[in-house]
């Protein structure tokens, strides 16, 4: 999973009821199903009770991190957390995640050999702003969806990026008769197609408002348009003739930086205001983001210049010295001294570690989850930022 976007209260249309950007907690939840999309891709369904149904309402496109502690070969046990986002239309009593095989993987891996129904897992509570700036519904407010608006919505994703967008299609076609609905998808080939059942399905019950185009960059198809990798040139295409982009309501883009970037790139060339598009990026693979729940190991000489940082979390602050040389992130050194900081992807893509810059000046290094307005009302992702004066204070709870 990947980028962001709004937070959800400032987003037009959308119930302020409805959890959005807000702060998030684990909860040990049971795996009620695991079911075979692909060889190498499951859909985990997680069974959620009734005293926590409020914690985990959610809207279409959003995500959870998974917290799960596995061992080594030698036997020592070690914590890891990625995030999924959440492939079905809000149900009370239940969400479903889509967990993709990596090459190297180590949790996907072992939830695609190992994970069954009746296991339990830390499930984080349902954040996330890949979310339709027009009005859905959440999981417990199933009357606030737009059932009048003629809206078209157009999605390209790649691979496990048809996650959210799976969310988003099925709840908007089921809701309003009057949305349309088109989707490039790109695979390598058909095998690695997920919920390919499914988007058939939609196709069949929704002929005349959803679209479906497969792209396989490995698989021969009868139109060469939709064979071989996206590339500028046949994106042009696609977005000229197959898609009209004046008509075009809202885009969802989710996947490898490298496409989202390159759909973002020509949408802008047309005039689409950037506003209209929402996006999603795979995580980054940073080989500097923080280990299980515990940061980075950084050593604190006696003789080492430090910064002074401080943080609020849940109403308590705390405080830790990072060495200059070190080049931590303040989300690193927060660890180091309260393993319960919020965090999941540690890439800058999914906004868990959001917190407002109080006191004190940072770099951030990248963001893909942050809303230009929240940049300009000073936060910050901490798993991408430093300190650029000698002391800080960051809130959590703001």
């Amino acid at each position: 999973m990947t980028e962001t976007t709004a937070s959800l209260p400032d987003a037009e249309g959308i119930d302020p009821a409805i959890p959005g950007r807000r702060r998030t907690t684990f909860h040990t939840l049971t795996v009620a199903e695991v079911r075979k999309l692909t060889a190498d891709a499951i859909e985990v369904t997680f069974e959620i009770p009734a005293d926590l149904q409020e914690q985990y309402d959610y809207l279409p496109g959003q995500y959870v991190a998974l917290r799960k502690e596995l061992e080594d070969a030698e036997g020592n046990s070690f914590e890891l957390r990625r995030s999924y986002s959440i492939c079905a239309e809000p149900v009370p009593g239940e969400i479903r995640v889509a967990i993709k095989r990596d090459i190297g993987g180590i949790f996907s891996t072992w939830a695609n050999s190992s994970l069954e129904a009746g296991d339990t897992m830390d499930v984080m509570s349902p954040t996330g702003g890949f979310i339709s700036k027009h009005q859905m519904t959440g999981m417990n407010h199933p009357e606030s969806i737009d059932t009048e608006n003629e809206d078209t919505f157009v999605a390209v994703a790649a691979g496990s990026g048809i996650t959210p967008v799976m969310a988003i299609a099925r709840t908007v076609l089921a809701a309003n008769e009057h949305v349309n609905f088109d989707l490039v998808y790109a695979n390598k080939a058909a095998m690695d197609v997920m919920f390919l059942e499914e988007l058939a399905d939609l196709k069949d019950r929704y002929p005349a408002r959803f679209a479906l185009h497969h792209v396989l960059s490995r698989e021969q198809r009868i139109s060469p348009l939709l064979s071989g990798r996206i590339d500028a040139q046949k994106l042009s295409t696609l977005l000229g003739s197959v898609i009209r982009t004046d008509q075009v309501d809202e885009w969802f883009l989710c996947g490898p930086f490298e496409l989202v970037q390159l759909v973002r790139d020509n949408l802008a060339a047309q005039g689409v205001p950037a506003e209209k598009v929402r996006f999603e990026l795979f995580t980054t693979g940073d080989s500097n983001r923080p280990e299980g729940n515990i940061g980075r190991p950084v050593v604190i000489e006696d003789t080492d210049e430090t910064f002074d940082i401080s943080f609020k979390l849940d109403g308590l602050q705390g405080e830790v010295k990072s060495p200059v040389k070190a080049n931590e992130t303040i989300l690193n050194a927060a660890l180091r001294v309260r393993p319960d900081v919020p965090f999941a992807c540690a890439g800058g893509v999914c906004g868990t570690c959001r917190a407002k810059v109080v006191t004190g000046t940072v770099k951030m290094d990248e963001n893909y989850a942050l809303e230009p307005d929240e940049v300009a009302k000073g936060y910050v992702l901490t798993c991408q930022s430093r300190p650029t004066s000698d002391s800080v204070l960051v809130d959590y709870d703001a």
